[in-house]
């Protein structure tokens, strides 16, 4: 296949090439880590992103135009946390969360009557959170992580007129402490482990998540209508709105 057609079918894997909403909904766990001391499970966690495609003209790509929300949760109940270890909790509000989609060549591996798309992401750039302004919340002066995404769709996304294939996903993320939880420069960090599935419609999403969106930010129900930039982070976020 031609960059240009793979990028085609990770594109209708991913999304939907006729620029309708696509709604991907996930769950997993987070996982602490740190030198002598045994892995422990702290968060579960659950999030939701829509999408949209828009072709880009420049690149002969597209641009991803993306919000997306995910939400701490107790490991035990499942239920969204508002508090943790007396500290309160900031979850995930990331608008926008876009990116720009160039013909390259995915990594593809055949499952049989499936594919995998995987992409992995190393990330560094100067922290938004600088440990001299941030001693508690921030662990370096170069913010580091890692994403590791998975999307598996049937294998006749290779081949198909269709605009949208149904996939589910896999994601796991390596990063420091979250800047709420006020580690300061302890050593470790957090492993995210999630799994998910591309939604017939945002109204497949549970409806206690819903519900929690509605009440707090309900434009996240829905893609950006255009590009902006820049994208918002956990860091960036903090930094802005700090603690609620």
């Amino acid at each position: 296949m031609t960059p240009v057609e793979l990028l085609h079918a990770f594109a209708r894997t991913r999304a939907s090439l006729d620029g309708a909403e696509v709604t991907f909904w996930w769950s997993g766990d987070i996982y602490s880590w740190a030198p002598d001391q045994p892995y422990r499970r702290l968060f579960g966690f659950e999030g939701l992103n829509v999408a949209r495609l828009v072709a880009d003209a420049d690149t002969g790509g597209f641009q991803l135009l993306t919000r997306e929300a995910a939400f701490y949760l107790d490991p035990q109940t499942r239920e969204i946390l508002e508090t943790w270890e007396d500290k309160p909790v900031v979850h995930v509000w990331n608008d926008p969360a876009n990116l720009r989609l160039r013909p390259f060549p995915v990594p593809l591996t055949e499952l049989g009557d499936q594919v995998c798309f995987s992409l992995e992401i190393p990330i560094a750039h100067p922290s938004p959170l600088p440990v001299a302004e941030y001693p508690l919340n921030s662990a370096d002066d170069t913010y580091r992580a890692l994403e590791l995404f998975q999307f598996f769709a049937p294998a006749g996304v290779l081949t198909t007129d269709e605009p949208s294939v149904p996939s589910t996903m896999s994601w796991t993320r390596m990063s420091p402490w979250l800047p709420w939880m006020e580690q300061g420069q302890r050593p470790g960090g957090l492993t995210f482990h999630c799994r998910g599935r591309k939604t017939g419609s945002y109204a497949e999403v549970p409806e206690r998540t819903r519900a929690y969106v509605a009440a707090r930010h309900p434009e996240y129900a829905h893609a950006p209508e255009k590009w902006s930039e820049p994208n918002e982070t956990s860091w960036t976020y903090f930094r802005t709105h700090g603690r609620p």
